[in-house]
């Protein structure tokens, strides 16, 4: 059997060992911390159910729905109720409906007239000719300044904890991206899909229905997400995973990997066929030490939002009416906060009957002190936020959680090509190396879990054509 070495027991490293497990590999994850998971974590306390790290994904991908139907019965997805479907910006001292539709977009406070009637003329501009483009350049060509500040300022704010004038498009979004460069438009890219989707509907049902298992629906995990990391570690046997890895250091030696590694204060050495490494691109650099510098800075040359998220729980809710998804707050809005999520809302039994489970974000690209502040500053600025945004009464919450994190998000900043292009360089020159995790192929779950099956597959059929 081929061996491979997959660093990082994290979402992706957990997807393409369990993918590459399939394909018939021998595999060990080394993982660093004394558990599973990565980002994912599910905390349990005083009947809240919360997470310190990713609260929700979205089904965007056809893998996804695959693992899922793969794990079960050990997980249960659970789809966000209809209140996710509602989205809050806040302007000018309240709340305001994300417009879903023609209607709302036309009486929405959140633009201005003239952007609302330049944005009929969205279908006749001309595509962008610079395929660096950052994202505020882009919007304000297509729809104008007050959809750059009131839809995708607050969007990147929630998404990337970002800023539009530092993320590229065709890297941030590329999704987005393509419906300018391929269709034209938007408006008019969005409906020339739907009328291919409908052509591949009748000329290759098969396709279609692949396609279509990427639903868009946002999911959770009946219990937490945790619940989908133990599915996924519950596929390995002890030892096929090892925890609490430290310093651990790959070199190629005549075609094949050496991996030394500190487990517990003991020194391990292992050799393999294949190295897969998942983890953020800061630690890549000590991972591969035999890389070049030049290499090594390329790599690390991302930006990482830096993100403080504190789960607010209250047994008894007393602020506004929690039926949406939640708020998100445009930095033109100068407030302390970057958003707040309603997860008892739209989630099932992650707060008392009576009671509310609010997630709140703060600090980003845009405020990176933040991270540095006390836990007491902390708590007082979420507490007065929650005041003046939620309305909620001077009371103690029943629960209040802070969590940091140094490295919460990538920037696919102008960077990101040569970032991209050195990695392809180095898994050329190293057959066998792959090089994965959040700093290339997207940030989300639905991202990790497809790079996973990718990778997977790109190694078996690296090996298959060499036999």
């Amino acid at each position: 059997m081929r061996k491979a070495v997959i660093i990082g027991a994290g979402l992706t490293g957990l997807t393409t060992a369990w993918n590459l497990k399939k394909l018939g590999w021998e595999v060990l994850i080394l993982e660093k911390n004394n558990r599973t998971g990565g980002a994912i974590h599910t905390h349990r306390e005083e009947g809240f159910t919360f997470e310190s790290g990713p609260n929700t994904g979205v089904i965007s991908h056809p893998e996804v729905a695959e693992l899922f139907e793969e794990l079960y019965p050990e997980i249960t997805v659970e789809p966000a109720n209809e209140e996710a479907k509602r989205r809050l910006i806040w302007k000018n001292g309240r709340w305001h409906d994300l417009p879903a539709g023609m209607k709302d977009g036309i009486t929405t406070p959140l633009f201005s007239w003239k952007d609302k009637l330049r944005l009929l003329a969205e279908p006749f501009r001309k595509p962008g000719n610079d395929p660096d483009e950052t994202l505020d350049h882009l919007v304000m060509r297509r729809m104008g300044k007050s959809f750059l500040e009131y839809a995708v300022d607050p969007f990147i704010l929630g998404i990337y904890a970002g800023n539009p004038s530092m993320l590229v498009t065709r890297y941030a979004l590329p999704k987005l991206y393509n419906l300018e460069q391929k269709y034209g438009s938007f408006i008019k890219g969005s409906i020339k899909k739907q009328l291919e989707l409908k052509r591949e509907k009748k000329e290759n049902p098969e396709l279609y229905h692949y396609h279509k298992k990427a639903t868009r629906e946002m999911f959770s995990m009946s219990g937490g997400l945790d619940k989908l990391i133990s599915a996924l570690t519950n596929k390995f046997s002890a030892d096929e995973i090892q925890l609490e890895c430290q310093n651990t250091r790959v070199c190629p030696v005549n075609g094949r990997y050496v991996v030394r590694y500190h487990q517990l204060g003991e020194a391990k050495t292992i050799e393999s066929d294949a190295v897969i490494t998942t983890t953020g691109a800061h630690e890549v650099p000590s991972i591969l030490p035999f890389l070049r510098d030049d290499e090594k800075q390329k790599i690390n040359n991302l930006i990482y939002a830096r993100v403080v998220q504190v789960a607010v729980g209250y047994n008894e809710w007393r602020g506004i009416p929690l039926k949406a998804f939640g708020g998100l707050v445009p930095s033109k809005e100068k407030r302390d906060i970057l958003g707040v999520l309603f997860l008892s809302a739209f989630l099932k039994d992650r707060a008392p009957e009576k009671g509310a489970l609010l997630s709140v974000f703060l600090g980003g690209v845009l405020k990176p002190d933040m991270i540095e502040r006390s836990d007491d500053d902390i708590r007082k600025i979420v507490l007065s936020e929650l005041k003046k945004m939620m309305m909620v009464p001077d009371c103690e919450p029943d629960l209040l959680r802070i969590f940091r994190h140094h490295h919460a998000i990538p920037q696919y900043s102008k960077e990101t090509g040569e970032r991209l292009d050195i990695v392809n360089t180095i898994q050329q020159q190293f057959p066998g190396l792959l090089i994965g995790g959040n700093l290339r192929d997207g940030i989300g779950m639905a991202d990790r879990i497809r790079q996973g099956v990718t990778m997977a597959n790109q190694l078996n059929e690296l090996f298959s054509k060499n036999q």
